[in-house]
């Protein structure tokens, strides 16, 4: 088949593919050290694919998302089989189901979390980058520019959030966790009220920043530091892009590639299932 004809073939094959999804959430790992990411989708929404799997340095993965969906992405680190039961144990971020695929459980804080709200009010995405239950690595959510089928234009209306700062390396001592593998929030470390923003503090009036929760704002402006810091925070979305959740942005990749879920290609740098369809067939 020539190059016209696979293109026509590919493009059909994509629209098709997407129908009845709100967004493709490609996840890339830009870190030294293998990654596991987690997904855990909220109570009333479909489940994405999958509910956790292995990314390697370098390596992307893209993840359909069904329409209306929310929930919220976290990586694992340090993850291992233990040698006595086999099971999957992580140094941060551990769902505790002993496997790859989380199946419903959440992560164990502290862990810096992504979280969506898809086709919500207004028909809007909302989204953020919180650092309310700790941080245990640099995460940053971009949408696409371009625009899903039958979405207007998102340009224009969408920004970068997330936190690309080495909080570990800031970290209070009182708040280190695992030997310096992440930090705590104030609220899981101490429990007291006015850093859970419970109780008599359970309302934007009373819950302010605190000390703690300045220390990670200074250092990721465009994350959530307590429970009321919607704000400056909490980011929106016309037109349906897609997103890209990385972790460690700051640092080089040491080779790329891209998962479906129907084959995978690798050591291709490329970020959308067309750029990789079209690459494949141009070779061919």
């Amino acid at each position: 088949m020539g190059l016209p004809g696979c293109i026509a073939v590919i493009v059909l094959l994509l629209i098709s593919w997407r129908e009845g999804e709100a967004a493709m959430f490609t996840f890339v790992n830009r870190c030294a050290d293998t990654v596991w990411p987690g997904v855990l989708s909220n109570a009333g929404t479909a489940r994405l694919g999958t509910t956790g799997f292995e990314l390697p340095p370098g390596a992307s993965r893209a993840v359909p998302a069904p329409s209306a969906w929310s929930g919220r992405l976290w990586a694992r680190t340090g993850c291992a089989q233990d040698g006595a039961t086999g099971r999957l144990v992580c140094a941060t971020g551990d769902c505790g189901s002993g496997t790859a695929e989380c199946a419903g459980a959440g992560a164990a804080p502290p862990a810096t979390l992504a979280e969506f709200t898809l086709d919500g009010t207004g028909g809007l995405d909302f989204y953020d980058v919180s650092l309310v239950d700790g941080y245990n690595l640099p995460v940053l959510v971009e949408p696409s520019s371009g625009e899903r089928p039958g979405g207007a234009s998102s340009a224009g209306s969408c920004a970068s959030a997330g936190c690309a700062a080495d909080l570990n390396a800031m970290c209070p001592a009182e708040l280190r966790s695992g030997g310096g593998a992440a930090c705590r929030s104030a609220c899981d470390a101490f429990g007291r009220p006015e850093y859970c923003c419970s109780g008599a503090y359970a309302n934007p009036g009373t819950c302010r920043p605190t000390s703690y929760s300045q220390v990670f704002k200074m250092a990721c402006p465009r994350s959530y530091s307590y429970a009321f810091d919607d704000p400056t925070s909490t980011f929106t979305c016309a037109g349906g892009p897609d997103y890209t959740v990385t972790f460690c942005p700051g640092a080089t990749p040491r080779s790329a590639s891209l998962s479906v879920p129907w084959f995978t290609v690798s050591a291709i740098p490329v970020t959308s299932p067309c750029a990789l369809v079209l690459s494949f067939c141009h070779t061919s």
